[in-house]
């Protein structure tokens, strides 16, 4: 089984598409870690993508909110400015399904019918606000989590942690280049907990504009036959999604922030 995992799309349709054309013909499911929408100016569209793709949604800060289910009183003026935004431009039906979208962790169920031990959050599986940034926001998760896996985002940056007894490991991608596609593979051994962050497609913060997403992939691929998680980014058309932004009224800083990757 090959899983296709999206997190933090943040309505930006160049990103989603550019994402969703390299890995065509690559997975069997889609796993979607939550904030389709804030930030950027294509929710609607994102949605109506999403939606009939993801066996599988986990709901984001960003879609409560930009959903009118909480408040957009603790978000920064600029994020605060995007969720009202979106309010406002989100149709009745997709207002509807995004408030209906579940909080994680969730574990998904295989499209072969294989035993999946792994589960889907947003932020941290106890708690979906919580950012996981460093080995001391990892330890109680790794520690406390109910699965050997669990696959996060929120933070924008594409990695992760792993513990097996007292060997703890931090997790980064390393790449060579920043303008074209590339890939990172990471061998998931068994008897070792994970937790395993795709990355940020619609708004990277790890000063690589690149859109991030990984596949997880239990079909032996690894020497060994360990499963694994395939890392990705992909360049996609920066400048129309800069120009959406800047369309639609939204502040600058949210176009501007995408070349830095910050």
């Amino acid at each position: 089984m090959r899983a296709l995992i999206l997190s933090d799309i943040h309505a930006n349709l160049e990103a989603l598409n550019a994402v969703l054309e390299a890995a065509a013909g690559s997975y069997d499911t889609v796993w979607n870690l939550g904030d389709l929408v804030g930030y950027g100016a294509s929710p609607n569209q994102v949605i109506d993508m999403v939606r009939p793709l993801a066996a599988l949604n986990v709901r984001g800060n960003h879609d409560r909110v930009g959903s009118g289910l909480t408040s957009a009183l603790g978000f920064n003026p600029i994020a605060r400015a995007a969720a009202l935004w979106t309010q406002e431009e989100l149709t009745p039906d997709n207002i509807a399904w995004l408030r209906a979208v579940p909080s994680g962790p969730l574990q998904p169920e295989s499209p072969t019918a294989e035993t999946l031990d792994v589960s889907c959050a947003h932020g941290s599986p106890l708690n979906e606000d919580q950012y996981i940034l460093n080995m001391r926001d990892a330890w109680a998760p790794l520690q406390q989590m109910t699965t050997a896996i669990t696959f996060f985002g929120h933070t924008h940056i594409q990695g992760g942690f792993s513990q097996k007894e007292h060997d703890w490991h931090e997790v980064r991608p390393r790449y060579a280049a920043q303008n074209e596609a590339e890939s990172w593979t990471l061998t998931l051994p068994p008897g070792t907990r994970h937790l395993i962050n795709p990355g940020s497609i619609g708004q990277p913060r790890d000063a690589d504009w690149r859109a991030a997403f990984a596949i997880y992939d239990t079909q032996n691929q690894s020497s060994n036959g360990d499963a694994t998680i395939t890392y990705h980014r992909v360049p996609y058309d920066l400048t129309a999604s800069q120009g959406r932004i800047l369309m639609a009224g939204l502040p600058e800083r949210l176009a501007a922030r995408l070349r830095e990757g910050r």
